[in-house]
């Protein structure tokens, strides 16, 4: 119990406060216990006062692999992501190729988010999509504006730049503890906390 004070202690006395915004990413605190988002990383898509904030939570492979849904796509082992609890019968993707896609928005640089799916499609049967320059997810995080300030301020989520290395070279289950690591500093010794303070 003392160990669960001490860490207590030190994520809302030296946590980082950075806002919310576009190409930053929410880390889940190590407390978070909320099964949706449990030691989640979630990339900010977009994020405006008006509108709110859309995401995709980059660390929850779903069991199905993207052929699964898709057959028409030949690469039987690509791997698809759930992207957060709201609207998981939609499809979403973010990937490194604008030269194909003129509707596709940049979140970080060298990093979009959407495109014409038919035109993926047939790319990738092509072979000119590479596995580990895109990433798909069934539905995505999202929330109303003003609500994950709120959720800020109850010290719910960390926040720090995105990078492609993270987004595309981590492995799903690296990735809460590889940002917090990004962090630097006291931040790295939260990556090994674990999820039951009990067991500490």
């Amino acid at each position: 119990m003392m160990a669960l004070f001490a860490w207590l202690f030190f994520f809302l006395t030296f946590r980082i406060m950075i806002a919310a915004k576009t190409g930053t990413i929410l880390i889940a605190e190590p407390f978070l216990k909320d099964s949706n988002f449990m030691r989640t990383v979630v990339l900010i898509c977009r994020h405006s006062n008006e509108l709110g904030t859309f995401g995709f939570t980059l660390n929850k492979q779903h069991p199905q692999s993207l052929h699964s849904f898709f057959p028409e796509i030949r690469n039987k082992e690509l791997p698809i992501f759930t992207g957060g609890p709201v609207q998981m019968d939609t499809l979403h993707y973010i990937h490194q190729y604008p030269e194909f896609f003129d509707d596709a928005e940049e979140i970080i640089e060298g990093v979009y988010w959407g495109g014409n799916f038919e035109a993926l499609k047939i790319l990738m049967n092509a072979g000119k999509i590479e596995p580990n320059k895109i990433k798909f997810f069934l539905g995505y995080s999202g929330w109303e504006s003003g609500q994950l300030e709120e959720e800020m301020n109850e010290n719910t989520w960390l926040v720090t730049p995105a990078s492609r290395h993270l987004i595309f070279d981590t492995a799903a289950q690296e990735t809460w503890k590889a940002s917090l690591q990004q962090m630097g500093g006291k931040y790295q010794l939260l990556a090994n906390y674990p999820i039951d303070p009990h067991l500490n």
